[in-house]
């Protein structure tokens, strides 16, 4: 199969010939369609969180199943569904509370070599996915079943970016209905978590971004005001906007120190910070435990939007087709595998929401 291969961290990917085994136990095979860049894939491209090399990347993408393993029981040949990198084994402590994504029993398979290049080198399976690619082979815990007439460009956003924006509101912070929210950053998962306040019943929403351009267009996703990141003294102006408080729930959904520091100073008492963005593994925030304590606020990480595939997806699916969420108004512009480097390029540029790499059109 074609593959973009990422050789060296830092170094553009290179499109070669990679094989790939047939399903065994619970793996399921899939034809991609479309993948979309999220910055995940670019942090790990460039070895930000560390990893191994060779290595192929991609992971919010949409495809067709072409083979499954014996013990697959609830997806067959031909089914459209998405591939995430959200990998359960069912079973374990997690699995057992519903909370499939922090599941660990499945992270020895990680280290499993299921590709190699045409020499015989060994190639890592990027993010449990390695999407970049003319088909995966994954566990059927990652695969979530589509419409039959649902478009695979438009459907791969719900493998990452939707899920992890909306779930992080719906699912992890719980946003109460008349809620003021604040989201920094508007990219694809800050405006799809703008659509998780609006969908919650959230009073205020509020997108603080650098791009003033970002800003106009969370207002069409649901936002009730943008103010640009570099406004001088941001708690005040946020406080203006929620009547004096300042924000029951604040989303930070960029990989930045600088947005996390900041992000403290504009909850209002009992509120909350919910960090959805990574940043490098390096870096570290701090903050003032005693005004903590005394405003009884939180600070809480968000993985994946804490997303069960099997009830969410079907949930945000019934959304789309009602014309409540909003997905083919994410994607900024489509590119060929061939193309897959520039369109790592635009998406740096941070001037895109969603870049697809369309793998094969004829899905």
């Amino acid at each position: 199969m074609r593959a973009a291969v990422c050789h060296e961290h830092g170094k553009p990917l290179t499109i070669e010939e990679v094989s790939i085994g047939e399903p065994s136990g619970r793996q399921v095979k899939v034809k991609i369609g479309a993948c979309a860049i999220c910055h995940s894939d670019i942090h790990y491209a460039e070895g930000e969180w560390g990893g191994y090399t060779p290595a192929i990347y991609g992971h919010e993408a949409s495809g067709v199943v072409v083979a499954v393993g014996p013990d697959v029981g609830r997806i067959a040949v031909g089914d459209r569904v998405i591939v995430t990198l959200i990998r359960s084994c069912g079973s374990c402590h997690f699995c057992d509370q519903g909370e499939p994504v922090l599941c660990g029993k499945s992270a020895a398979e990680d280290e499993t070599h299921l590709l190699k290049l045409e020499n015989g080198t060994e190639v890592a399976q990027g993010m449990k996915t390695a999407a970049f690619a003319e088909w995966v082979l994954v566990d059927d815990s990652q695969i979530a079943r589509l419409p039959e007439d649902m478009p695979l460009d438009v459907a791969c956003l719900l493998a990452c970016g939707v899920i992890t924006g909306v779930g992080a509101v719906i699912n992890t912070a719980q946003v109460r209905p008349g809620s003021n929210v604040v989201v920094m950053g508007v990219g694809g998962v800050g405006l799809n978590a703008v659509q998780g306040a609006k969908i919650a019943g959230a009073k205020t929403i509020i997108a603080v971004d650098i791009e003033d351009g970002k800003l106009e267009i969370a207002r069409q996703f649901g936002a009730t005001h943008g103010v640009n990141a570099g406004v001088e003294k941001l708690p005040r102006e946020i406080k203006s906007l929620t009547d004096g408080y300042g924000a029951d729930y604040v989303f930070v959904t960029v990989g930045s120190r600088q947005a996390i520091d900041s992000s403290y100073r504009l909850m209002c008492r009992g509120g909350q910070v919910v960090i959805v963005g990574m940043p490098s593994a390096t870096e570290k925030s701090s903050f003032l435990p005693l005004a903590l304590t005394a405003s009884s606020q939180r600070i809480q990480g968000s993985f994946m939007g804490q997303t069960r595939l099997r009830v969410d997806v079907p949930w945000l699916l019934s959304l789309y087709e009602q014309g409540i969420l909003k997905l083919d108004e994410l994607i900024s512009n489509r590119y060929s595998l061939d193309e897959i480097n520039t369109a790592i390029e635009d998406t740096c540029s941070g001037k895109s929401l969603r870049n697809i790499v369309i793998i094969d059109p004829s899905l």
